[in-house]
């Protein structure tokens, strides 16, 4: 350390200018305080000698210079596997990684990234953490089978529990994890999944009206569409999830403020002092969990009452009272999840878990539409043969004759899936392939794009066919496609968000027409942190078959 500092105090010398700069302060100072720092350096033990301001500063510097050495020792180290190092940059910058690049583009910094090493293991730093891509997906399915406090837990996003709080159910693993999901069985059967298209498709032809009224205001002018989806899709979740127990207009504006505080919370820094975005997410929180709470006493009283269930909440308080009754008559205490703090906790992850993925899906299915007219053609022409009256509400049974509409919806989520990596920690050194092992600490990032595009026929172009009854490849390569994620962690809404997107098509491409004013950027990618096109800007116009 000391021959560090002398190197570095002789390079700069830093020592020599810094005792200037104290002989000039001392010389400038009052007379008093001169004498006041000389009496007190003369109380000071004998055998204490201290250090000038310029040697300080020179052994900050070289405890600084040392500690960047030790980081990039223990990265290559972290490299090191059975007879290999994982492919990667040769190094990185110290401390900082490579956040800088991944900040100023990401999505050039990822598709690098995936060029180390596809499929298999890449590494890289992210302030002063070790990173491991995974982009074989054998080994992202062996990844997300592991979800534990001895081998991986996620770590979705430096803001996530912050802003999601420490018990959402993304940071849940284990029997209670478990059982939580096993009560979730009752809100996407048949029945309430025909319930939620039917309510999906009122919300959809009331914001695509909406859509249309901003587009008359301004006729022929381009809009970027990506906040009016937001919106219609946060719209969309709450009706479905809590409809009848948001009915006042104040508290429901009130309600969405800050729910979208919520989200935008995630598109910064990991700040939380007051007047910061995660600040004003993490107040958002306190208010949607009130309002939750009051919706979850309402939803028991009305389910107590012999109501039918008419929103997601109604069918999950139906299974968690039919629960609490089994508890009693056992005489056993009931789920955790049954009180009224924990069910409005959970509301709120699932109307979290709906919004950024699934707002993301749907401007890819506006742009990809538009990109391939040939197959928004063969989309319409399904529509009509389905759906004789276009007015009329499309329920459950109206879906299963979209055969080619589906296809659609899962190419677009296959070409594009919206939560395109799922971050995690290892909790302990964890064997990700027989020949590596990554350290305790690091984090391991599955990527889903890598893992969607292997396999499959010309996996980079957007082909709707390769689902189709001939090719069959939704069968061939369902290992690899991993847009719900794969393991304890599995979508439990997936049918839900499917129907959602599938719904959200057959009545845009019978109501309206678009076209998309392309960009320079337009084939960019913009991670949000989901992903979504750099631009989405449309002009719509009515059909004429829908007036």
């Amino acid at each position: 350390m000391l021959f560090l500092a002398q190197m570095v105090d002789e390079a700069l010398g830093l020592s020599n200018q810094l005792n200037n700069l104290s002989n000039l302060l001392t010389t400038y100072l009052p007379a008093e305080q001169v004498a006041l720092l000389s009496e007190a350096a003369a109380k000071l033990p004998g055998s204490l000698t201290l250090p000038s301001p310029g040697m300080l500063v020179v052994w900050s510097l070289a405890a600084l210079l040392a500690l960047a050495v030790l980081e990039q020792v223990k990265f290559q180290f972290g490299r090191l596997g059975k007879g290999h190092r994982l492919p990667g940059p040769s190094y990185t910058v110290p401390f900082l990684g490579s956040m800088v690049e991944m900040v100023q583009d990401p999505h050039a910094f990822w598709e690098r990234q995936r060029d180390y090493c596809t499929p298999g293991l890449s590494w890289n730093s992210i302030v002063t953490k070790y990173m491991v891509m995974v982009t074989d997906p054998a080994t992202i399915r062996h990844c997300f089978n592991h979800n534990s406090k001895d081998t991986l837990l996620l770590d979705l996003h430096p803001n996530a529990k912050m802003i999601l709080g420490t018990r959402n159910i993304a940071f849940m693993h284990g029997p209670e994890h478990k059982a939580l999901r096993k009560s979730f069985l009752a809100l996407f059967t048949r029945r309430a999944l025909s319930m939620y298209v039917e309510q999906q498709d009122r919300v959809i032809r009331e914001w695509l009206d909406k859509w249309m009224t901003a587009q008359d205001a301004q006729p022929g002018q381009p809009m970027e569409v990506r906040d009016m989806v937001r919106d219609m899709n946060c719209a969309t979740s709450q009706r479905v999830f809590i409809g009848p127990y948001l009915d006042d207009p104040k508290v429901a504006k009130k309600f969405t403020d800050c729910y979208m505080d919520m989200v935008g919370g995630f598109l910064t820094f990991p700040l939380k002092f007051p007047g910061t975005a995660v600040w004003r997410a993490m107040q958002g929180r306190q208010y949607i969990l009130v309002v939750l709470e009051e919706a979850v006493l309402r939803s028991k009283e009305r389910i107590r009452a012999g109501a039918e269930p008419s929103c997601l909440l109604d069918f999950w308080t139906q299974q968690i009272l039919k629960e609490c009754e089994e508890a009693e008559a056992a005489n056993v205490p009931p789920p955790k999840y049954s009180s009224t703090g924990e069910m409005a906790y959970t509301v709120m992850d699932f109307l979290f878990a709906s919004q950024d993925a699934s707002t993301a899906s749907l401007v890819w299915v506006l742009t990809q539409m538009a990109d391939h007219p040939d197959v928004l053609q063969r989309v319409r022409d399904e529509q009509q043969a389905a759906r004789p009256d276009l007015d009329a509400t499309i329920t459950g049974d109206t879906l299963a004759a979209m055969p080619y509409t589906r296809q659609v919806v899962k190419e677009v989520l296959r070409f594009r899936p919206p939560a395109p990596m799922v971050p995690q920690v290892a909790m302990k050194p964890f064997n990700l392939t027989p020949s590596y092992t990554a350290p305790k600490g690091a984090f391991i990032i599955p990527d889903i794009i890598s893992a969607c595009r292997q396999g499959y026929t010309d996996g980079d172009k957007f082909d709707p066919e390769r689902f189709g009854p001939e090719r069959k490849e939704d069968v061939k390569f369902a290992g690899n496609y991993m847009v719900f994620g794969h393991g304890p962690h599995y979508c439990v809404g997936k049918e839900y968000a499917n129907n959602h997107l599938i719904t959200f098509l057959a009545i845009l491409s019978t109501s309206l027409d678009w076209s998309r004013t392309r960009t320079p950027d337009s084939d960019r990618i913009k991670y949000l942190p989901t992903i979504y096109p750099w631009d989405s800007i449309f002009t719509f116009s009515r059909r004429a078959a829908a007036n």
